[in-house]
């Protein structure tokens, strides 16, 4: 439920997040999974990544004693250490930061839902299901990154999933060996951004890895509706349990109703592999076309990139994807005179929106071909004052740094336009998720002190509830930039 942050937490020196602005309560649980109980039509392209790894966002039944997670993952000094590993700092110094009590405080944010917090309500939709949605994370980003924007989306009635990758793109990720339950640590690599042969290489690796772990998540989600039970490495016995109250309450079943995005590489991971899956003969990853998976993905399959990095969807090898449409604009496979086809959401940062290249290619990712035919469009906006890290956690936690060194401003507001972009796109496609409040949508009768509850118009089923989000004409929304599409 929205309220306004408390004062003594804006005091706290612990960084902090301010509470989700939806009409549910939010649980959340970790989750580590061998691959041998899933079910993937691709070997995997690491050996050594024997398990799949997430974090569930979901909505739960208010508790009023509700264990809190922390934000930053267990092993907690190995996570803060490759922080500042990725932060240039050398490992000696990492060493040192991490034992100093003002470089540490991050050990103790919290976020915002119920740890192992037993799931879900009944949806209170006409599917009789909750919408889900798969999130892929970005260069430098792990399963609690997006922990807020993800969180935001669950107290609206999604079931939102986090992967965290192991393509060596974390600042440091983690596989549990299951003979002996000792963590295997899979190191950041770090690999310029110049487009050259080892580059296209090491990016495709990682996309791979990456396709394959959706196609393994996808699997994961069908057997988690169907009651299935599995070994979870970051779960007590208790905890495990609550895997099994998902059985019959996800909507992953009927085609196209699987939301697909990411922020950044996460964003460029989801276009290669709905594009791979949705085709097929894919160089990066190819699912049988009668399989769950390919009829999964279609036309209206919704998906939302922020700040699409477009450099991994320009290599060589990978040409015959880039000249490919997204599934939104074929007139062919999985299509029919029923389909109606979900436009993109594209929302960069005001510097990915400065980077020209990258948003000319941005925009030619999510366009249709040209001389299509078609009244899809793509959704594309920008917030001012905005940066890359803006659509994480880290705009968030760290407003000082990312304003004085990124001229970033509002960092609350800033993922809020995000979300309500997402739910309205969301709900244009079909999709069934709560109102945005009053509050949220800034309609100046409410006041500061109005909390959701007070302010919330309904479980929101209708599309177009929160219009302006979406209306191109300029200053709709204060600080949010419709990018015009070329002509």
């Amino acid at each position: 439920m929205h309220t306004d942050t408390p004062f003594f937490s804006r005091l706290s020196p612990v960084p902090s997040f301010p509470p989700y602005s939806g009409p549910y309560s939010v649980g959340t649980q970790d989750v580590e999974i061998p691959v041998s109980e899933l079910s993937s039509p691709v070997s995997a392209p690491d050996p050594q990544v024997s398990t799949i790894s997430f974090r569930l966002f979901y909505p739960c039944e208010s508790e009023k004693k509700a264990k809190s997670v922390y934000w930053l993952p267990e092993p907690q000094g190995e996570y803060l250490r490759a922080y500042y590993r990725f932060m240039q700092a050398s490992p000696w110094l990492a060493s040192l930061l991490s034992y100093i009590p003002l470089f540490r405080l991050i050990h103790y944010t919290t976020i915002p839902a119920a740890r192992n917090a037993k799931p879900l309500l009944s949806p209170l939709n006409s599917e009789g299901r909750w919408p889900v949605m798969v999130f892929s994370h970005g260069l430098g980003g792990t399963r609690n990154s997006y922990s807020h924007i993800c969180g935001s989306l669950a107290s609206h009635g999604l079931v939102v999933l986090a992967p965290e990758h192991r393509d060596r793109s974390a600042p440091i990720a983690f596989i549990r060996d299951a003979a002996d339950g000792n963590r295997i640590p899979v190191h950041y690599t770090s690999i310029p951004h110049d487009p050259n042969p080892e580059v296209e290489e090491g990016r495709n690796l990682q996309l791979k890895i990456r396709c394959w772990e959706l196609g393994l998540v996808h699997d994961a989600l069908l057997k988690l509706d169907k009651g299935a039970t599995f070994t979870n490495f970051q779960a007590s016995r208790s905890a495990q349990d609550h895997l099994t109250g998902f059985q019959y309450l996800l909507d992953v079943h009927t085609p196209g109703k699987i939301s697909w995005a990411g922020h950044s590489f996460g964003a460029s991971t989801i276009v290669q592999f709905v594009k791979s899956v949705f085709y097929g003969n894919s160089p990066l990853y190819t699912a049988p076309q009668s399989s769950a998976l390919s009829e999964q993905i279609t036309p209206s399959s919704p998906t939302a990139f922020l700040d699409l990095w477009t450099l991994p969807l320009l290599f060589k090898s990978t040409s015959s994807l880039w000249a490919k449409p997204l599934p939104a604009y074929s007139t062919t496979k999985n299509s029919s005179p029923t389909t109606t086809p979900s436009p993109p959401l594209a929302i960069t940062s005001e510097s990915f929106f400065k980077w020209s290249s990258n948003l000319r290619n941005t925009i030619r990712a999510v366009s249709p071909p040209v001389n299509h035919i078609s009244d899809i469009k793509p959704h594309l906006f920008y917030p001012i004052a905005s940066a890359h890290l803006s659509q994480s956690d880290f705009g968030l936690l760290f407003p000082w740094i990312t304003k004085k060194a990124m001229k970033a401003e509002e960092p609350e507001r800033t993922l809020r336009l995000n979300m309500r972009a997402i739910l309205e796109s969301l709900r244009r496609s079909g999709i069934s998720v709560a109102d945005t409040s009053s509050l949220d949508m800034e309609i100046k009768e409410h006041h500061e002190s109005v909390t959701v509850a007070d302010s919330q118009d309904g479980i929101g089923l209708a599309q177009g509830q929160d219009q302006t989000i979406l209306d191109t004409t300029s200053g709709s929304v204060r600080g949010w930039i419709a990018i015009d599409l070329p002509a």
